[in-house]
């Protein structure tokens, strides 16, 4: 028991590492927006690359802050019922909806997503979106991460529901 604590304290610590790093990309996000409009609309100077940097800025704030959200049940969800049920109602409902939701979509996309990652590497494969053109490896690289962050995450609170749905306490906090 004690390594699976231990294996879920290391989940917990890379999804909030990744929260963290995900931050930044707010930051990157206002700058680089706030650079754009002033260089196109006082300087009529637009820049070549804000439109990609934007682009993969947001999908890094994104993605990295999924694990997080996971993590924190941070997530929108309409539960104006789900709140009222008893905790082992709910921890059935989550076991479930991983297993029919979330585990097959999060399968589907990770897949998709590291073989999107391996063929831009291979082919050196650019963005296409404006005239910078920049190299498409590195951001595809952290989507894959991200989103194997978001499953490791997915693994961890399933983990959670599965033992309180049968023990009926949390796995966090129990001696056995």
């Amino acid at each position: 028991m004690t390594i699976i604590r231990a294996i879920l304290k290391c989940i917990d610590f890379l999804s909030e590492q990744s929260g963290k790093v995900g931050k930044y990309f707010a930051l990157v996000l206002v700058g680089v927006g706030t650079f754009e409009t002033i260089s196109r609309h006082f300087f009529g100077a637009p820049t070549i690359w804000s439109y990609d940097t934007l682009s993969m800025a947001g999908g890094a704030l994104y993605l990295l802050g999924a694990s997080y959200d996971y993590k924190m049940n941070a997530h929108t969800r309409v539960d104006l019922i789900y709140s009222q049920l008893p905790k082992r109602i709910q921890a059935l409902i989550d076991v479930l909806a991983s297993l029919l939701l979330f585990f097959p979509l999060m399968t589907v996309l990770l897949w998709y997503s590291a073989t999107w990652t391996i063929k831009a590497w291979k082919t050196h494969e650019i963005m296409t979106n404006s005239f910078w053109y920049p190299i498409a490896g590195p951001y595809r690289s952290l989507m894959t991460l991200a989103l194997a962050l978001l499953v490791l995450q997915g693994l961890a609170q399933f983990m959670r529901d599965a033992w309180y749905l049968v023990r009926g306490q949390s796995i966090d906090s129990t001696g056995a």
